[in-house]
Formats: C-alpha cells, structure tokens, sequence
C-alpha cells in the first residue's frame, strides 16, 4: 500500500522512508505542508497518510481539516497520522478535532507506529469494501439484472428528471417504446436461453446507436424505454429510424444459426410549453407501437403529444 510521508527535517524523513519500505510500503515524499497538500489531491493519491505537525507552508493540522472538508464528497478516504513532539492534552485534542485519525510522538516508536499503520491499513481497506459494496447495491437496485441496461423503475425516474430539466431549460424530450418482433417465436424455436441472449444483445446495439446524453432501459419483458434528451420531432422519429436499422440489417448469430431479428418502434414528443406528464406521454409512445405492430412490425411509428 501508497504511504505519503510529510516532513520539512530530512533526516525524520529518510528514518520514516527506509523503516515503512521494510514494512512493504510504497512510499511518497512531500517536504511541506502545501506539498502534501499538493500529492493528497493527485488521482492516485496515497489513502496513507504521515503528517508531521509543524511544517512551513501548512501545518499538519491543517491539512488534515483541508482534507476532511475536500472529502465530504468524496467516496474515497484518506487515513491520516500525525507526527508530532507535543505532548500536551490540549494539542493532542486539537490535532484529533482537525481531522486526523491518530498519532504518533516523535521521536516514535517502531513497533506503536508498524501497529498504528496496521489498524489505518485495515480502515482504509474496509472503507474500500463498503464502497464497492455499495456501488453493487446501487447497481442492482437500478440496472436490469439481464440486459445491464437500466431497470423500469430507474428509466422512469430518467424520464420524470428529463421532462423536468426539459421545462426548465426548455428544450424537448423524445419518448420511444420498443418492443421485439415475434420474440415468443425465439424463445419457443431456440430455447430462453438463446431469448436471453437476444435481448442482451439488443440492449447491446441500442448503447450504441443512442447518443453518450440519452437512457435506455427494460421496460418489460421484450419492451424497452428509450429517452432521448434534446430531441424533437424530427430527431425523435430519426432516432428511432437508426435504432430500427441497427438491428434489422445485421441477423443476430443464434445457436448456430444467422437470424434477423426485428423490432417496431412507437415514438412520440414532449415540446416545451405544452402539457404532459410520464404517464401520458408512455401512453401516446405504446399507441404508437401498437400502430406499429398492426402495420406489419419492423417500422417506426410517430404520434404528436398534443
């Protein structure tokens, strides 16, 4: 693990490198406090951290209170030990209230630090966990546990953002719905497993055919929500042209064999200024679709919103 060492004495610092490289640390040098400052904001910061108290520039108290209040949103988190010959009550408690995590009197001990640095160590890697942890959560609480695209509760959450950024900026929203073609035949021909395969790889070709800005996400079953930010009339329906041709014009390969698979489109628009709302606009996008459907699939199929 990366150690950052903070300290303007030479020969405090030399000590420090050569006893935590014998520990198996990574050791980074600063000579000041602005220094220290400087190397704790890099994108591969140390998350260790030894910080003699005073120092020119800034203090070690000081940046560690930089540190706490640069980190609030931060998922990240640096542990910080100071190095300090006060030993007063008082000093000690101010040191503690600025942010650091621990300390360690010079001239220091080898065995209190090497345990100090193993208990920081082990917080540094659980906090470590518990982000990741996290970040699982959240994943699973928004993606599509099939498709990784995101879930019907999240996309319709998308939608509701985009209409209300939409008014506020006033700029339109596109709304399409997807539906697959004669996926039930899939599933019954090739088996779920190969219908499982399809829509992932759906999912697949309408990432990239979107633009970086718009959303997609399952909706239901074969039926998909696509967002598209910005987008008017006329984007909208060429949007989902493009979407359309994505996936007609290069057959999927499934179980061993090239297959064209299909799928309608009913679009539809939000323009500033007029009334509508997720639901209604859902609505107008399906009785698209279902125009779509009932004038022999593989089409695009737009209704005004108003």
């Amino acid at each position: 693990m990366r150690i950052l060492i903070a300290d303007d004495s030479i020969v405090s610092r030399h000590l420090l490198d050569a006893t935590l490289r014998k520990w198996g640390y990574e050791v980074v040098m600063a000579c000041d406090g602005n220094e220290a400052w400087s190397r704790l904001q890099a994108p591969d910061a140390p998350k260790l951290a030894i910080l003699d108290w005073v120092m020119p520039g800034m203090t070690g108290p000081e940046v560690c209170r930089r540190m706490r209040e640069h980190s609030r949103d931060q998922a990240s988190y640096t542990y910080i030990l100071l190095l300090t010959s006060k030993s007063m009550k008082e000093d000690l408690i101010e040191g503690m209230e600025s942010g650091a995590d621990d300390y360690v009197t010079k001239p220091f001990d080898q065995h209190e630090l090497k345990v100090r640095l193993r208990a920081g160590t082990r917080i540094v890697e659980l906090q470590r966990e518990l982000v990741t942890a996290r970040e699982e959560l959240r994943e699973q609480a928004t993606k599509d546990f099939l498709t990784r695209i995101w879930n019907r509760s999240y996309i319709l959450d998308t939608l509701h953002r985009e209409l209300v950024r939409g008014g506020r900026e006033n700029r339109p929203v596109g709304v399409v719905l997807a539906d697959l073609d004669h996926f039930k035949l899939v599933n019954d021909t090739y088996g779920h497993f190969a219908g499982d395969a399809v829509l992932r790889e759906f999912a697949r070709r309408m990432q990239t055919t979107i633009r970086p800005y718009d959303a997609i996400g399952r909706y239901g079953g074969e039926e998909f929500l696509i967002i598209l930010a910005g987008c008017d009339d006329n984007c909208t329906s060429g949007q989902a042209e493009r979407m359309r041709a994505a996936l007609a014009n290069e057959p999927m390969y499934i179980n061993d064999e090239h297959r064209v698979i299909t799928c309608s489109y009913g679009a539809t628009c939000w323009r500033p200024g007029t009334e509508g709302t997720s639901e209604s606009l859902i609505r107008i996008a399906d009785n698209a679709l279902y125009m779509a459907k009932h004038q022999g699939r593989d089409r695009v199929v737009y209704l005004p919103s108003q």
